[in-house]
């Protein structure tokens, strides 16, 4: 018996359906350490993100999780299952909001939905692929959102259905 391989992989161009909603499993409990790291590798002296006590004194009477990291981490929370090895390029990122704080201890969860696509003009094998993703806490609430536009591979002739 010949032994068959399975690739995990991204979808293709093709695979990509509307009115379907992509859940990203598993979540992610957000740590002081996420926090504090992604803040300070990318130069945010923000205090709302790094001094508790500060922080305490302000409207929300704790540290914020880093906007950036939310945003990061529900695109990344989408990979594997969407664009792992069929992205091209991210071609853009807008609509961006974050209508909820995300808070230490809170755990992300993201979704995916196809917003619209089509084949690329200018480049074979390729179409254009815009999602929207969300990002919801443990309880439910928004606390991010995002419409990205993304370049994606069609399916190659070779690999036929799977």
């Amino acid at each position: 018996m010949q032994e068959r391989t399975v690739e995990h992989r991204g979808l293709w161009f093709e695979e990509f359906e509307e009115g379907v909603r992509y859940l990203h499993r598993p979540g992610r409990t957000v740590t002081d350490a996420d926090n504090v790291l992604f803040t300070t590798l990318t130069m945010n002296p923000q205090p709302l993100h790094l001094d508790a006590a500060w922080a305490a004194t302000q409207p929300f009477g704790r540290v914020l999780m880093n906007s950036m990291w939310t945003l990061s981490t529900m695109v990344g929370m989408s990979v594997a299952q969407l664009t792992l090895g069929t992205l091209v390029a991210n071609l853009g990122f807008k609509d961006i909001a974050f209508p909820h704080p995300l808070f230490i201890g809170d755990t992300l969860y993201c979704e995916s939905r196809l917003v619209e696509k089509r084949l690329s003009k200018s480049r074979s094998g390729e179409g254009v692929v815009t999602l929207e993703h969300i990002g919801r806490n443990q309880d439910g609430d928004i606390v991010g959102t995002a419409v990205r536009t993304m370049l994606v591979r069609v399916r190659p002739v070779d690999e036929g259905m799977s």
